[in-house]
């Protein structure tokens, strides 16, 4: 009887919490479900209207950026942009030429035969600018990026010789080619590429535009302007600044020619052998070994004289003695170039560029006999001395200025809309204003009255594409940038966005995006920017509705301000990367009537409770 009425109890209380349970959870579903229902949360998109204003600067602050534009680019239904450099150069204090001090020469040493008057002769001098370049090799295989077959695979075989191109590397041979030594013996059978240099290298050529074969004239001229670091219409208390406009050339500030003659660039690695052959070693030859490799870079040949009377001769004077002697003895170059038989344009290694002074000097060889001046013989030595590039900056000229340009610049100054968008380097612009409904800002107000979740916001930017041929889209800015425009500081999302892209360059911040995009058809179709932080303050947070600032990007680490001028004379800040980016494009704009996906726009994609 006992288990009888235990488990008729334990029954009893089953029961009685099943029911609890089943009443609960009847009442609890009753409540989600309400929550679940379609109608009670939908997610929609919304096109939101954006307004554009074309703009221009007249010119912008060109100094201590990290390169040095050169040459000629003509941008289709823009105009034509030309480049020309200007630097300051720099020397070491009291530079010693030869052996001995000028000092010492002049009054010479009678315990000392050695010293005697050197008669330093410069023998060639060389300008220097260097390419940007490129040797990525993320397989580590021997092979650039740029040129392996596969760059993720160290056994690729790129050259297709059977020998994968880490085992050509190791083993000394050319991945490149399936004839290491050119011999005619290919290297799977090849027994001897002794004649191979393994440590020749190859480069991809960064931030050349246009044709790398054209011909152009290269003049470089001395610089008669003293360029001052310090601003003295600030008594000296600011940093020089120089400008795109400024043209030293035009205003007469030029003396000697140093160089003019016709020019084509080469790419290949600057090889230099050893002059003299080592008699010690006599199986090997040194004037057939590599001395010196240089990167590729603009090398070309100044005036001796002007450099033997400027540097050489100058030994032991005060205007070698420290920097701001130098620069108002020898106060610069003028860098131009003219007559391109096609358009050529080039960022240059400007903080690398040099002139390099060759020499020879007489030095005494007393064969080990100090006392004994019977047996010395006098000798020719040789060595090299280095002048630096200080402050420099780009003149920059604008040509063949598309009129309707001018047009939308006009339109834009009386806050009427453009229809295209036309943004490129030599300081074409737009700004954008967002919800612009014409209304005083009550379309935003609207907004902010919803229950609205943003998931996602996209600034949708279109190309033009009537506007060119396919000849022409590689014209393209390859990123956009976009920022708040009155201050010239980064959107949030720009912040924000961590991302990071090591297998493409200028790839990082790719959820912010403003990278070009491509149609099904590969043709360059627009720019996209992913905005939902900032748009997200706007709508939810009461951010100011700032104006944006569009302009083409040559990097996300070049985002400093300079200085620039706009058409209106007002003084921006503009941002580093537009004015380093030669490249230009042609966009729909606000009032565009011609573009099936309706061109400008800003796509919310949200929630609704």
């Amino acid at each position: 009887m006992y288990f009888l009425r235990m488990f008729i109890n334990r029954v009893t209380v089953l029961l009685a919490l099943t029911q609890i349970i089943f009443s609960c959870d009847k009442e609890y579903h009753a409540v989600g479900s309400e929550l679940l229902l379609p109608t009670a949360l939908k997610s929609k998109t919304f096109e939101a209207p954006v307004t554009s204003y074309q703009s221009k600067v007249n010119y912008y602050q060109t100094d201590g950026l990290p390169l040095a534009q050169l040459g000629k680019i003509s941008l289709p239904g823009i105009g034509t942009t030309q480049a020309e450099i200007t630097t300051k150069l720099s020397v070491s204090p009291n530079p010693l030429f030869g052996r001995y001090t000028q000092e010492r020469e002049d009054e010479g040493d009678e315990d000392n035969p050695a010293v005697i008057d050197e008669k330093e002769t410069v023998t060639q001098v060389y300008l220097e600018i260097p390419f940007f370049n490129n040797t990525d090799d993320r397989d580590g295989d021997g092979v650039i990026d740029a040129l392996d077959l596969d760059p993720d695979d160290p056994q690729s075989d790129t050259d297709g010789d059977g020998i994968t191109d880490i085992n050509e590397s190791n083993g000394n041979l050319n991945p490149l080619s399936e004839d290491t030594d050119g011999d005619g013996v290919l290297d799977d059978v090849d027994q001897d590429n002794a004649t191979f240099d393994s440590e020749n290298k190859v480069y991809e050529i960064d931030s050349i535009y246009g044709n790398r074969l054209a011909r152009f004239d290269l003049k470089v001229y001395e610089l008669k302007y003293y360029l001052s670091n310090f601003d003295p219409a600030t008594d000296f208390q600011k940093q020089s600044q120089f400008f795109s406009n400024t043209d030293y050339f035009e205003s007469g500030f030029y003396g000697e020619t140093l160089h003019d003659g016709s020019y084509q660039l080469d790419f290949e690695e600057l090889r230099f052998n050893f002059e003299e052959d080592d008699p010690e070693t006599e199986d090997v030859d040194e004037r057939e070994t590599v001395q010196t490799r240089l990167t590729p870079r603009i090398r070309i040949p100044l005036d001796k004289a002007f450099f033997q009377e400027k540097i050489l001769d100058q030994e032991g004077e005060a205007v070698l003695s420290y920097d701001d002697n130098f620069s108002r003895h020898l106060r610069g170059l003028i860098i131009k170039t003219e007559n391109f038989d096609d358009d050529l344009y080039m960022l240059l290694d400007i903080r690398n560029g040099r002139i390099m002074v060759e020499y020879e000097y007489d030095e005494v060889d007393i064969n080990g006999t100090a006392d004994d001046t019977s047996d010395d013989t006098t000798i020719k030595e040789s060595k090299e001395f280095q002048i630096t590039f200080g402050l420099n900056f780009n003149t920059i000229k604008n040509t063949n200025l598309n009129a309707n340009i001018d047009l939308e610049i006009l339109a834009g100054q009386t806050d009427k809309a453009s229809q295209r968008i036309y943004l490129s380097g030599n300081g074409l612009f737009s700004t954008l204003k967002l919800f612009d409904d014409g209304q005083g800002g009550q379309f935003l107000k609207d907004i902010k009255g919803n229950n609205w979740v943003i998931n996602e916001a996209n600034l949708m930017l279109y190309i033009d594409q009537d506007m060119y041929s396919p000849q022409e889209q590689s014209q393209f800015p390859d990123r956009l940038y976009l920022y708040k425009y009155d201050s010239g500081i980064p959107l949030t999302d720009f912040s924000i966005d961590n991302t990071v892209n090591n297998a493409v360059r200028n790839r990082d911040k790719f959820i912010y995006g403003g990278i070009l995009e491509k149609d099904d058809d590969d043709k360059p179709h627009h720019y996209k920017f992913r905005i939902t932080d900032h748009v997200n303050r706007l709508i939810s947070k009461d951010s100011t509705n700032v104006r944006l600032g569009l302009v083409p990007s040559n990097g996300l680490n070049f985002l400093n301000p300079k200085r620039a001028q706009t058409v209106e004379d007002n003084f921006i800040n503009y941002p580093s990367t537009a004015i380093l980016n030669p490249k230009g494009v042609i966009l729909h704009g606000s009032e565009s009537q011609n573009h099936p996906e309706g061109g400008l726009k800003l796509e919310i994609f949200y929630t609704e409770y």
